[in-house]
């Protein structure tokens, strides 16, 4: 069984005799008798720990001397371990070393609230400041591109063009042939009333040209695209990809995220177009089925609906739009974590700020062109 003896020496110094086989099977000894030491009117200063007849020992005599360190320590006591084998000392040291759990109610009371709001001030600080060197070193690089002397692969270019076009079809095509049905039944409810079936054209085309094409596609490229590029990069970053980069002399915004922000602003457009004609066509399947519009007639009024200018609007947009979940995308998989968990939320986090990005660009979008009456 795992005992102790214990010899007061003078009232201030305390001596602590651990001999035998110390084994966790046995449970550990109470420690009442050295907490009773403590009183307030007590005067021990140091506990001195003789080890001399200490025979096998596992990890029962080390949460044993854990346990007493930390009552020495929280009474302004010292521990004298000099007997002990250095094999115990060692591990007590690296047991001692291992920094406590965030939150651990041991590390004190809770901060204030302005201290907290601090901490989180200057956490967002820090946030933007990685934001803007990250978007610097990427318009650095786009420079380094045209000058010709930008450092990456074309094959991972033309792959990432792959990967987010030709393989992107079948979602933005199911996608934008519902939401175009969707438009046409929406217009024809209220166009009905007043016999203007033939105006859900209009409706579905230009709302669709200017506006939807360009937000669905990017909303679907920052769900799809912009969640495995953070995921990629912050898997690199876990793989110490990232670091070996650096050391080569690489640049990893040139190596890594050019070739995603190329692909993705060249192809998002390419996309839109597709999109305006898949909701065309789920309006134009809604109109000849639900409504008293031939097709001839409906696609002459969606001829003349949509104009140039209209066109080259949402095609603006999807270019700005690519860009922004190319950027948030890789952004948030530079600034990954090491470990799976910081992985996916990376990619989740990458979801959301493309998303909002989005979302804040057509609203700023919305206000330009009405000031300019476009």
């Amino acid at each position: 069984m795992n005992a102790f003896e214990m010899t007061v020496q003078g009232g201030q110094t305390i001596t602590l005799t651990v001999a035998g086989d110390w084994s966790i099977r046995h449970g550990l000894p109470s420690l009442t008798a050295i907490r009773q030491l403590f009183a307030p009117t007590s005067e021990v200063r140091q506990i001195t720990i003789e080890a001399s007849d200490l025979g096998k020992w596992d990890s029962a005599l080390l949460a044993f001397l854990s346990s007493v360190e930390m009552l020495c320590r929280d009474h302004g006591a010292q521990l004298n371990l000099d007997t002990l084998p250095q094999g115990v000392r060692s591990l007590i040291r690296l047991a001692a070393g291992v920094p406590g759990r965030a939150g651990n109610p041991e590390e004190g009371r809770r901060p204030s609230f302005v201290a907290r709001l601090g901490e989180a001030a200057l956490r967002k600080g820090r946030a933007v400041s990685r934001m803007v060197t990250f978007l610097g070193e990427s318009v650095i690089a786009l420079l380094l591109l045209v000058r010709g002397r930008a450092r990456y692969r074309p094959a991972d270019l033309f792959l990432t063009i792959q990967e987010c076009g030709a393989q992107a079809f079948p979602i933005v095509s199911i996608i934008s042939l519902l939401v175009g049905m969707i438009f046409a039944f929406v217009g024809a409810v209220q166009l009905k009333q007043f016999g203007a079936d033939i105006y859900d054209a209009n409706l579905v085309a230009v709302a669709m040209a200017r506006e939807m094409a360009a937000v669905m596609t990017g909303i679907v490229l920052a769900g799809r695209t912009g969640a495995a590029f953070a995921a990629q990069i912050g898997a690199m970053q876990g793989n110490e990809e990232v670091d070996a980069l650096s050391t080569l002399g690489i640049s990893p915004i040139e190596f890594l995220v050019l070739p995603r922000m190329l692909a993705l602003t060249l192809m998002t457009p390419l996309l839109c177009i597709y999109a305006n004609a898949m909701v065309i066509l789920g309006g134009f399947i809604v109109a000849i089925n639900f409504l008293d519009v031939t097709p001839t007639a409906y696609l002459l009024r969606t001829q003349e609906a949509i104009t140039f200018g209209d066109i080259s609007i949402g095609l603006v947009k999807a270019a700005v739009f690519g860009a922004l979940v190319a950027v948030t995308g890789c952004l948030r998989g530079i600034e990954s974590g090491r470990n799976a968990a910081a992985v996916g939320a990376a990619a989740t986090s990458a979801v959301v700020s493309g998303i909002l990005a989005i979302i804040i660009t057509d609203a700023i979008f919305a206000v330009v062109l009405n000031v300019m009456g476009l």
